[in-house]
């Protein structure tokens, strides 16, 4: 039988009152919307956070790329595989450490970049939400993530 409204409200397990839930259909949500912004560069929302973070700063190691995306190693791999297949980086052994894979933008991934300026104001525009809210919601989580997830120093 179903539960009533006030039995909902009252209910710590009720799935709409889910911290968790929200986080993961608003992930999917916000995801969803970059989606149709990122095909036209041919690129999925994982290979654009991979972009973002060499257009920020490059070479990097791949262990680095991982842990400045939060990612293991054996999924960020075929994300940089298919990216250098698609001849937007290349991924060399370093000089120092053979066993470090240096990840590199090529001419044509340095000049994506000046394509994907325009998709932060696309997805603003896609998701419908005030740039306030929006920069005070990436606020919130961000502290949130430094708290319970915060890089290496």
């Amino acid at each position: 039988m179903p539960k009533g409204l006030l039995e909902t409200e009252t209910d710590l397990l009720a799935l709409d009152r889910q911290l968790c839930f929200a986080l993961a259909v608003a992930s999917r949500s916000v995801i969803g919307a970059y989606k149709p912004i990122l095909e036209p560069m041919g690129l999925t929302h994982p290979q654009y956070l991979v972009m973002l973070a060499l257009w920020e700063s490059e070479p990097r190691s791949l262990s680095a790329l991982a842990e400045l995306l939060r990612l293991e190693p054996a999924t960020l791999s075929p994300l940089v595989k298919r990216l250098e297949a698609a001849g937007l980086v290349t991924r060399e052994r370093s000089a120092d450490d053979e066993r470090q894979l240096a990840v590199r933008l090529t001419s044509e991934g340095r000049a994506l970049r000046a394509k994907a300026e325009d998709v932060p104001p696309q997805v603003v525009a896609a998701l419908g939400v005030d740039i306030d809210e929006l920069m005070e919601l990436h606020a919130r989580l961000t502290s949130i993530i430094q708290r319970i997830a915060p890089l290496p120093a």
